[in-house]
């Protein structure tokens, strides 16, 4: 006869969670037992409709006290248990059927928890235990984390436990908008100390507070905690490489970097190949600028083997992750060859890492290489999609190489155009000069919308940049007119009013909101040729305020070759920033643009004192010394014909 599965679960306002975990085991168990601890939305309601025995329980700050009223209830030979925010994935219904009529007494299950932001969402593989026999001794322990199998090796010594091959959990709390929703982290630190004041030498209590702590960005009180945890606990427990990376983690977090490589070298003993903490360590070696060091513990984590779950491996450590890393080392060495070698093996490795993609871009430079850009990057990825396209067009939008991005973006078919996309192509229209079909894109957007704001203000621009100074005042009379922030409130009165010789308004002082927005403008203006509107525009915003973006601006200007205006804003910012090696560093190239080449070499070796241990000054240095050699030789050469030292040495020049 076949073995009986009754899933139970513990819920409270779970109605958005709970149909798709319903869903997920239909037909895989006999019944569902949910204890409700107090919903005040329609979860009771979900359940009832899925056919599920509904408990009302008290809760009482303790999981183990609601887990056990729903083994009360449960009938079946075998208990499952999962919660809301989990799913099984499809296909696992015979092999749990399968794993309820072996001879064990428990099962761990293999799940994937789901971590970060909808767009940019990673995965992490775990061991938990999930299913046991339905037995009255074998009852929950635990006012959070609750555990079980420590009970069912107390009440049963031979009992076996095994791994349910072929049945997987999904795990959809960690997302960073379910996190929000519930506040897990505070809720989950109150009940931990409560029970830790009961329980001050339950080990597996420190090592869950531990990791709570690390969640909630508390490093070194988390390390602590850790550590004490990692003093008792057997290395043979399932956790204890968890434990050990977490341990090196919160060191890391907390900047204790000698620590965390301790930690490290101390988890490698007992753990050879975990990958994760080879990735950690090149991480901690970058930010101690060893960056030989960092290069080798990439490829170490890149040359593990297969992770086993219960290492529960951080997506990619052993993969696009390290590759990525190493690519970010080869471009802070100069070496743009080497560097899109190894991101696009992070692409290859997981298609859907969007940073790799982005960087491999940046480095082919679309704005001032469309066609090129665009045939390497078809070669590298499929934009078939509406997904794919909406994408492409996005990284080459953030790049600003707006023709590219709309050619992507006019693809998308209507019905699969969102607001945020069609707001990205109607900025693109107007740095193309097709303003109607922009100002008709922005009208269609109504006032009360999300993106109501952000099309105003670009309505506004397509007047702007096309210098029509009575609509600009009106627009922006009616905009102000809805109220604004004080800075974009700013920046509008900015706009109103730069388009008249005559006005006596005094510069306006911006906050980095303003500021944010003048410095986009600024981009688009000169991406329009319109370098007249770019300055006057900026002689509408305080001295101030442009000194602490003049950085900024100077590199806005550098890039599209203005580089006297360029210097101009350099020198702004040294004035109240000299000790800033990327402020020198930034006028050595702009002075290498300029063909003065020794006050370049005196700006870089200023960046260099400054910060002796960048990479990337010593690289730029050095090829300028390059440049500066082999044109002097091509001048001497040039005077001296017959010498043939100095044909000697440009041959020698050229061929390295």
């Amino acid at each position: 006869m076949r073995k009986k599965i009754s899933l139970c679960m513990i819920v409270k306002n779970e109605e958005l969670n709970l149909t798709r975990c319903l869903s997920s085991i239909a037909g895989a168990v006999d019944e569902v037992i949910i204890v409700d601890t107090g919903s005040t939305d329609q979860t009771k309601q979900v359940a009832l409709r899925a056919g599920a025995i509904v408990i009302s329980h008290l809760w009482q700050d303790d999981f183990s006290a609601a887990r056990n009223a729903s083994l009360e209830a449960a009938s079946g030979d075998w208990i499952l248990f999962l919660d809301a925010d989990e799913a099984l994935e499809p296909g696992t219904e015979h092999a749990l059927r399968q794993a309820a009529e072996e001879e064990n007494e428990g099962y761990f299950i293999k799940i994937i928890n789901l971590i970060g932001a909808q767009g940019s969402i990673e995965t992490s593989p775990d061991l938990v235990f999930r299913m046991f026999r339905n037995k009255p001794d074998y009852r929950f322990r635990g006012a959070i984390h609750e555990q079980v199998v420590d009970v069912i090796l107390e009440k049963n010594s031979q009992a076996k436990f095994a791994i349910a091959e072929n049945i997987v959990i999904r795990h959809y709390g960690y997302l960073n908008q379910q996190i929000l929703e519930k506040d897990k982290k505070t809720r989950n630190l109150m009940i931990i100390r409560k029970e830790l004041d009961k329980s001050p030498d339950n080990q597996i209590l420190h090592y869950h507070y531990g990791i709570e702590l690390y969640r909630s960005d508390l490093f070194a009180e988390a390390a602590e905690e850790l550590i004490k945890a990692a003093n008792h606990t057997d290395p043979s427990t399932v956790y204890f490489p968890k434990l050990l990376r977490y341990i090196a983690l919160a060191h890391y977090g907390a900047q204790q970097y000698d620590n965390a490589l301790e930690a490290i070298s101390l988890g490698l003993q007992f753990f050879p190949n975990y990958a994760d903490l080879h990735y950690y360590g090149g991480l901690i070696h970058v930010e101690q600028k060893n960056y030989a060091g960092a290069f080798e513990w990439f490829q170490r984590a890149l040359s593990t083997p297969e992770q086993p779950a219960y290492y529960a491996p951080f997506s990619g450590s052993r993969g696009f992750r390290a590759h990525y890393q190493l690519a970010q080392l080869a471009e802070a060495f100069g070496n743009e060859e080497e560097a899109l070698r190894y991101y696009i093996l992070s692409l290859q490795d997981n298609p859907n890492f969007i940073i790799s993609l982005s960087a491999i871009v940046h480095i082919l430079n679309p704005r001032k290489e469309p066609d090129y850009t665009k045939q390497a990057v078809e070669k590298l990825c499929d934009f078939c999609t509406a997904d794919a396209k909406r994408l492409i067009g996005t990284v080459y939008f953030t790049e600003r190489a707006y023709p590219l991005a709309l050619d992507y973006f006019e693809k998308i078919e209507p019905e699969s155009m969102d607001d945020y996309t069609s707001m990205l192509k109607a900025i693109c229209l107007i740095q193309e000069k097709r303003i109607l079909e922009a100002v008709r894109l922005f009208g269609a957007i109504p006032q009360g919308h999300p993106q109501y704001p952000l099309a105003k203000l670009n309505e506004i621009l397509c007047f702007w940049f096309d210098k029509k100074r009575t609509k600009v005042r009106v627009l922006c009379e009616e905009f102000l007119a809805i109220g604004l922030s004080p800075d974009t409130g700013s920046v509008v009165s900015i706009l109103k009013n730069s388009l008249y010789k005559r006005n006596s308004s005094p510069p306006a002082f911006l906050e980095a909101e303003g500021m944010s927005l003048i410095k986009d403008i600024v981009f688009r203006a000169l991406d329009l040729n319109e370098l007249q509107l770019a300055q006057n525009l900026l002689a509408k915003v305080a001295k101030q305020s442009q000194k602490e973006n003049a950085l900024d601006l100077a590199r806005i200007f550098t890039d599209y070759g203005y580089l006297d205006i360029a210097k101009q804003y350099t020198e702004l910012y040294l004035e109240e920033h000299a000790n800033s090696p990327d402020a020198w560093c930034s006028m050595a190239e702009i002075l290498q643009q300029k063909n003065q080449y020794e006050e370049s070499c005196l700006c870089y070796r200023r960046a260099l004192t400054l910060a002796p241990r960048q990479p990337q000054y010593y690289v730029k240095l050095i090829r300028l010394y390059q440049k500066m050699q082999q044109e002097l030789l091509a001048e001497a050469v040039q005077k001296y014909p017959d010498i043939a030292i100095f044909s000697l040495l440009q041959g020698e020049a050229t061929s390295k």
